[in-house]
């Protein structure tokens, strides 16, 4: 599975890097980055929260 981003809709709340910071980062103009696109198995349930609660709807799994 790949976490993909809306970067027309994130506005870079952080909602997802509080929930995955492994995974999620806000860069120092607060620009989202996904630190590994490749989900791992036991990283789905986080992402899936991540994915639900972006208040933006700005993340899906593929």
């Amino acid at each position: 599975m790949k976490i993909i981003v809306d970067f027309d809709r994130c506005e870079a709340n952080g909602v997802c890097v509080g929930i995955a910071p492994d995974l999620f980062e806000l860069d120092d103009d607060d620009n989202l980055h996904v630190l590994d696109g490749d989900v791992a198995d036991d990283r789905v349930a986080d992402v899936e929260e991540a994915v639900a609660q972006c208040p933006k709807a700005a993340l899906r799994l593929a």
